[in-house]
């Protein structure tokens, strides 16, 4: 994929260094993301194409099924409005 996915621009990428979670800050609501999410949506910056960010954690966690699940979790939260 060619796409370089970055947030949207009403969307916000934070660490709860408290509760050590991921959230996404959107108008009037707020997603907790679990597992390694966070981490996908960092790399997620408009430079790298989905391609690539898959590559990176495919090296970062062999034998992770990040092909089939990254681009997967990505196009979800396009159609949600959440990246661009």
């Amino acid at each position: 994929m060619t796409w370089r996915p970055v947030l949207a621009r009403t969307v916000v990428l934070r660490h709860d260094r408290v509760r050590s979670i991921d959230l996404l800050l959107l108008p009037e609501r707020v997603v907790v993301l679990h597992g390694r999410a966070g981490g996908v949506l960092r790399l997620c910056d408009g430079s790298r194409s989905v391609t690539e960010i898959v590559a990176e954690l495919a090296t970062a966690f062999p034998g992770a099924p990040v092909a089939a699940e990254v681009p997967e979790f990505l196009t979800a939260l396009r159609r949600r409005g959440w990246l661009r």
